[in-house]
């Protein structure tokens, strides 16, 4: 049920007329998999009218309007965190990923490369993989 309503939700952000257009994969528990998913229909929406989809009136903004989205979205995220709502943190951080998921495409940066990253620190010390970045 939790990724119908998830489906939805991607379908409006990503301009869709309908729901029925994106097809949940059912799974017992929602997991980051629906990234993937998502990007690669914040992808498709690269050349869809602005008028109908908000995916590509963000595209139609430019990265800087973009990434000043993804800012606030943080924000958002941040306020509610700090208010103690775990229901509005998590809409706030799907927010957030939407829109990180936007700049990335409008980027070039495709999400593996993020995903590569964060696998080649998995289980090393944060301290130490700052230090070990070139500055």
């Amino acid at each position: 049920m939790g990724d119908k309503k998830a489906a939805e939700k991607a379908a409006e952000k990503a301009g869709e007329k309908s729901a029925e257009k994106v097809q949940a994969i059912p799974s017992a528990t929602p997991s980051a998999e629906v990234l993937d998913r998502l990007f690669v229909t914040v992808q498709a929406r690269k050349g869809a009218d602005p008028e109908s989809s908000y995916t590509a009136k963000l595209y139609s903004r430019g990265t800087a309007k973009i990434a000043q989205k993804v800012g606030e979205e943080a924000v958002e995220a941040i306020l509610e965190a700090v208010r103690g709502d775990k229901a509005a943190l998590a809409a706030e951080s799907a927010d957030l990923l939407y829109h990180l998921l936007v700049l990335w495409a409008d980027t070039g940066l495709d999400p593996v490369e993020v995903w590569s990253k964060l696998a080649q620190r998995e289980g090393t010390s944060g301290i130490d993989e700052k230090k070990s970045r070139k500055t």
